[in-house]
């Protein structure tokens, strides 16, 4: 027996641990999408209440047995599979998943869909959390930790499978692949029956078993689930749901020699989790109908307690002790499409069929009413689907099955986010690897400099919908990441393409402190003191022999005419005077006077004028540095759109210079950020990167450069 509290007692219970919580006010200042708006309605209206929550995923008769009312006002998954890296697309699903359960006063469950032994591997697993705790978010709740993997249910896909077989709705096909292909029709044409498709349930059951002790080939057989040939949904057309694969899998070994496929899996990780809101990219759009029909199939084993309810329930209306009756078969006609092929649901169908003409009865006692119940009643589990969708009557949901949303996937330009591409670029060596600042992996992304309130700030101003297609250029991305570091990152000095200085008339001897601001517009961050000698490094584009129209910076005019000054930001005035050249007659040194009384915070730093100003380092203490700084790695913006992307790829997207770095930057940790003044955001590679072999990445330039070359 099965003890069901009532919704409004599980509300008034679910309600008080919430009490000391306020999420709806978090959630009302994040702007407004149709998820939202969804979730917003279900938790109004009660969508997914009573619900259960033992600790872990299980069917319902051991959360109900074992479990108290969720304290959790909904339940998301973010669910990878692990076989490659994440890249920017699922952050978008990150943020999405884990921000809704965050905002709404619910749980985000980390989920492995590891269905696939072929394709999986452990490496995969570590990077994929990593990435996720990275990005902000955690399954870690309290005394929960809801990280999970699809091969735990793997003894309860089994028995729902079997399940599916006794009831009629399964069966095991022999057919080639080739043959189940040219079967299966078209967009235009329906397919044709397997020959194999009306095997008796024992016989489905007997081969099904054999599959599962391996005494059956790989590819000789596959178990499909029973719908309908001729829908016009193709995914419906009897797809494969189990096939034979004698591969060791990364979490149970070889226990296993069939494994589920991922469609079939799906739908039962969710609701054996207990997730209210599964929410996937609009490709799995046209999947939802099997989602739906295989979570209805299974609902005697995956809800019992709600399908003892629904036939107790059904019983009390055929013998006219439920006024909900007549309610119930009006809703039943209403959505008496959901019905399938067996035979007693086929006598359904006919039944209901003459009502169009009849009318619905309105009376339980009318003979139309009566072969109504009793079929229902005679074969409940055949009836399923048609129950869930009438029971709306009773209660929205009944049986708590998850429901799955499709929003409008991630398109970002210049990048190749195809799992097949990336690991192409890794494994011909076209990249350094999946965390190539290059890549739009997360890894890549991270170690290129971009943060996470970067990348979640991107996702948010993305959006979420359901209008396909759109795509986001790369500069949104990009100015993320500028809009986050302005306010943070410290300001410091590198040349990055040095050219020698001298300050002839500076003493030899001498050095001095010169302080800097560590953020121009935040005196809170403090300063910092740059040394100054008679030897600097400086930019090579900072001085000109032949500068172009407009050119403010160091320059000896050809015509003799005094040279024009230039401020050493923080520091003095200059004035070149003469250069030195190599045997090609590039520039090697530049010789310059300072002008003492302009040193900047004194009296006299505005006494001479200048039209411009810039940075330096000291040469006597600068520090070396491997500065290496990245482009787009695509020159065309959709690369997809090429018949081989990889002609698109930007050779200009990776150059690496042998600069100078203040010591400070030297001696970070790996993952700082920096502004360079003048320059860009950089970041001290978080692999590379040592006090004595310091290396930055160019994170992202002051302003838009790639626009300016297009």
């Amino acid at each position: 027996m099965y003890i069901y509290f009532f919704p409004h007692t599980v509300r008034r219970i679910w309600n008080a641990s919430m009490s000391e919580v306020k999420k709806e006010e978090t959630a009302a200042a994040k702007p407004v999408n149709f998820i939202r708006t969804i979730i917003e309605q279900d938790l109004a209206q009660g969508n997914n209440l009573p619900r259960y929550w033992c600790g872990h995923p299980a069917p319902y008769s051991v959360q109900l047995a074992q479990g108290k009312p969720d304290t959790a006002r909904i339940r998301t998954r973010f669910p990878p599979e692990p076989n490659g890296y994440l890249h920017i697309g699922h952050a978008k699903s990150i943020c999405l998943n884990f921000g809704l359960a965050r905002d709404y006063g619910g749980l985000c469950h980390m989920r492995f869909d590891d269905t696939n032994p072929v394709k999986e591997d452990q490496e995969y697993v570590d990077a994929i959390k990593d990435s996720v705790r990275w990005l902000g978010f955690d399954w870690k709740h309290g005394d929960e930790d809801n990280l999970y993997y699809a091969s735990e249910y793997f003894d309860y896909m089994y028995q729902f499978a079997e399940h599916l077989i006794k009831t009629g709705y399964a069966y095991v096909d022999e057919q080639t692949a080739d043959q189940m292909r040219e079967n299966r029709g078209t967009l235009t044409e329906p397919g044709r029956n397997s020959p194999f498709r009306d095997r008796s349930p024992e016989e489905n059951l007997r081969l099904f078993r054999q599959m599962r002790a391996g005494e059956h080939a790989e590819g000789s057989m596959v178990l499909r689930a029973k719908i309908d040939m001729a829908s016009p949904n193709i995914n419906l057309r009897d797809p494969a749901i189990y096939r034979i694969r004698f591969a060791e899998h990364q979490a149970t070994g070889r226990t296993w020699c069939i494994y589920p496929m991922y469609t079939y899996a799906h739908p039962i990780e969710d609701s054996l989790e207990n997730i209210t809101h599964s929410i996937c990219t609009l490709e799995f759009d046209d999947q939802r109908a099997f989602y739906d029909w295989a979570l209805e199939r299974i609902v005697p084993v995956l809800r019992t307690p709600q399908f003892e309810e629904a036939k107790a329930i059904v019983q009390a209306m055929s013998e006219g002790k439920d006024s909900r009756a007549v309610p119930f078969m009006k809703a039943a006609f209403e959505v008496f499409d959901k019905l399938g092929q067996s035979k007693p649901e086929c006598a359904m169908a006919a039944l209901l069929t003459q009502w169009k003409e009849s009318g619905v009865p309105e009376d339980v006692k009318d003979a139309n009413a009566s072969a109504f119940f009793e079929l229902l009643n005679a074969h409940p589990e055949h009836f399923t689907p048609l129950l869930q969708a009438a029971l709306s009557v009773v209660r929205k949901n009944f049986f708590l099955l998850s429901h799955q949303y499709e929003f409008n996937r991630l398109n970002l330009t210049y990048v190749v986010l195809s799992k097949r591409k990336l690991i192409q670029l890794v494994t011909e060596k076209l990249v350094d690897g999946w965390d190539d600042p290059r890549m739009p992996t997360l890894v890549g992304l991270r170690r290129r400099g971009f943060t996470p309130t970067s990348i979640q700030n991107f996702v948010e101003h993305c959006g979420v919908s359901r209008a396909a297609g759109g795509w986001i250029d790369y500069s949104v991305l990009e100015q993320s990441l500028r809009e986050d570091l302005e306010g943070t990152a410290p300001r410091r000095f590198a040349v990055i393409r040095p050219l020698k200085l001298i300050l002839d008339n500076y003493p030899a001897d001498k050095t001095e402190a010169l302080t800097a601001p560590n953020h121009p517009q935040k005196p809170e961050m403090g300063s910092r003191a740059l040394t100054m000698g008679r030897e600097l490094w400086i930019e090579q584009d900072d001085f000109a022999l032949v500068p172009p129209k407009g050119y403010r910076r160091l320059t000896i005019p050809a015509d003799g005419t005094p040279a024009k000054p230039v401020r050493l930001r923080y520091g003095y005035v200059i004035v070149p005077t003469s250069v030195e050249k190599d045997e090609n007659g590039a520039v090697t040194c530049v010789h310059a006077e300072y002008l003492p009384e302009t040193k900047t915070g004194t009296a006299g730093a505005d006494s001479v004028k200048t039209k411009a100003a810039i940075h330096w380092l000291n040469a006597a203490d600068a520090v070396a540095a491997t500065v290496r700084l990245y482009d787009r790695l695509f020159t065309e913006a959709n690369p997809d759109a090429a018949s081989d992307y990889r002609t698109l790829l930007n050779p200009e997207s990776k150059r690496v210079c042998r600069g100078y770095v203040e010591p400070s930057v030297a001696q970070s940790a790996p993952d700082t950020h920096f502004q360079f003044e003048r320059t860009g955001y950089f970041v001290t590679d978080r692999v590379d990167h040592t006090a004595e072999n310091p290396v930055v990445n160019l994170a992202v330039g002051l302003r838009d450069g790639w626009g300016k070359k297009a």
